[in-house]
């Protein structure tokens, strides 16, 4: 289940795929719009991996940064999943 939180001009929502924890960051830009980075976590305790991708782009709007950055971590963990059989949401990419 998805849970969004604001913080300044911060957003985050949080996506549970098998493993890992998607973790999107949307900010204000300072040139106007939204820029987007991602967080993407696996594992537990002292074994727990997080690989945070900061993203290429201005976006018009906060939604459509998170958009962005909820595929791109998408594609990033896909490969991952090999015949896990796992079924992936369908995204848009950038504006």
């Amino acid at each position: 289940m998805a849970e969004t939180l604001f913080m300044s001009d911060f957003s985050s929502t949080t996506l549970t795929l098998g493993r890992y924890l998607i973790s999107p960051l949307i900010r204000s830009a300072d040139c106007g719009g939204y820029s987007a980075s991602v967080s993407i976590k696996s594992g537990r305790g002292s074994a727990t991996h997080d690989r945070v991708l900061r993203l290429v782009g201005r976006f018009r709007t906060a939604e459509g940064a998170q958009s962005h950055a909820l595929a791109k971590a998408i594609e990033y963990i896909r490969p991952r999943f090999g015949a896990a059989g796992v079924l992936f949401p369908h995204t848009q990419g950038a504006e």
